[in-house]
């Protein structure tokens, strides 16, 4: 599954527990022009995108050979974006600005992960 509907957005909303959310993006992209078409997704939100709801990408960085996992589970980058919220996720997913933008993500990618974490409280990390 390459991109997420409203059932999906739903469940986000109501599974919130406040505050800030980051965002764990794998992204397999297709060999025939995958990171092209992901760098003009990134490049056509911009800082605009970035201001209007506050997200910050923390990290992104190609993926090497996976050391630990299962055959196929390599991917070839990561992606760590840091919003202040839930619902500012959920409100530049459904912004139309976005949502423009949006096809060169699903061109680019032949297969991807988007998992919301927080922060584990009492961590020793």
């Amino acid at each position: 599954m390459i991109d997420m509907d409203e059932r999906a957005l739903d469940a986000l909303l109501a599974e919130d527990p406040g505050g800030p959310v980051v965002m764990l993006n794998l992204l397999r992209f297709r060999p025939d022009g995958g990171r092209e078409s992901y760098q003009r997704y990134a490049e056509a939100l911009g800082p605009e995108i970035n201001a209007r709801y506050g997200l910050r990408v923390e990290y992104f960085g190609d993926g090497g050979p996976a050391l630990v996992a299962e055959e196929g589970q390599a991917w070839d980058a990561v992606l760590l974006v840091r919003y202040p919220s839930r619902q500012a996720f959920a409100d530049m997913i459904r912004d139309p600005d976005y949502r423009a933008a949006s096809h060169f993500r699903s061109e680019a990618l032949v297969e991807s992960v988007l998992q919301p974490t927080v922060p584990l409280q009492g961590s020793v990390v």
